[in-house]
């Protein structure tokens, strides 16, 4: 397709999707971890049936090279144009919607372009280049993160492909935090307001060093201790926090196992306030009526 077919697909899916279940943030995108390795020259396969596309080959073979890379310019680069585009028609198109363009952290670029038995092994080998690789990413993220800017929208910022047990939470604080917090205050800056940081999986034990990038949204994962997560955060209100349910649950059901999995969540969280429901991404075959019933059904608990 060409690039105006390209965004126009693009916002009538998630135009679609907000006319449906009028979700908050609505982040437009796709395949959200590819883009900018993309535009760094990773190549993306078009995957058959309806799976998400994904990088089949690394175009780098250490993570020092990434280091040297010119930044992309996300004014032409690759699909990342097309994204913009599409998501300030969907802020045009529905005014009170949170409309948000999703920017990847380093960690995960870096994964992308390498490959991740390469960059956890030069992460264990070499720490200290490798910090300085994802700094050098960082930079071309807020260089990003200015661009959505000026687009007139926010930004939602997503770093998965770091958390533990892929990186020890002792690791993460070397090799990654810096280029994280890095990041995300400079985003702050650009944004004039802190970003979400969206790290799913065992986050718990990491949940501190998340919390010091200054980040005012984040996810408590279905994988991690949820318990041990909501504990150590609870007091800390002016963190809005999503507690994500169980995926295959909702995606399954029945309808009583799905209301078992909305109360068990509800009954992790009562009592603390800036909470929200949500889960990982839906996939395509998501009954839309065990998302609409969940949203009832919490609207009257």
């Amino acid at each position: 397709m060409g690039g105006v077919a390209q965004w126009r697909v693009l916002f009538q899916g998630h135009a679609a999707a907000f006319r449906r279940y009028r979700h908050s943030p609505v982040v437009v995108g796709i395949d959200i971890y590819n883009l900018e390795a993309e535009a760094y020259g990773a190549i993306v396969t078009q995957p058959e049936g309806i799976a998400v596309p994904a990088i089949s080959t690394h175009p780098y073979a250490s993570v020092v090279e990434l280091g040297r890379l010119p930044h992309y310019d996300p004014v032409c680069a690759g699909r990342i144009p097309m994204m913009l585009e599409a998501a300030q028609r969907i802020a045009r198109t529905f005014p009170s919607a949170d409309v948000r363009v999703p920017v990847s952290g380093p960690f995960s670029i870096a994964s992308a372009l390498v490959g991740f038995e390469t960059l956890l092994c030069e992460a264990a080998s070499d720490p200290v280049r490798v910090r300085d690789a994802l700094l050098h990413l960082a930079e071309g993220q807020i260089d990003f993160c200015r661009a959505v800017r000026d687009c007139g929208l926010g930004v939602a910022f997503f770093e998965s492909a770091a958390t533990p047990p892929l990186l020890s939470p002792d690791m993460f604080a070397a090799v990654e935090l810096p280029p994280l917090r890095h990041v995300m205050e400079g985003a702050a800056v650009i944004l004039g307001q802190p970003v979400p940081c969206i790290i799913g999986g065992n986050t718990a034990p990491i949940l501190r060093h998340l919390l010091s990038t200054g980040t005012r949204y984040v996810i408590c994962p279905a994988e991690t201790d949820q318990a041990a997560f909501m504990g150590s955060i609870w007091q800390r209100t002016e963190v809005r926090v999503r507690i994500n349910m169980d995926l295959r649950v909702l995606v399954r059901g029945p309808w009583q196992a799905i209301r078992s999995e909305v109360d068990r969540v509800l009954a992790l969280v009562r009592g603390r306030t800036n909470v929200c429901l949500g889960t990982g991404t839906l996939p395509f075959e998501t009954p839309p009526e065990n998302v609409l019933r969940v949203a009832e059904y919490v609207k009257l608990r």
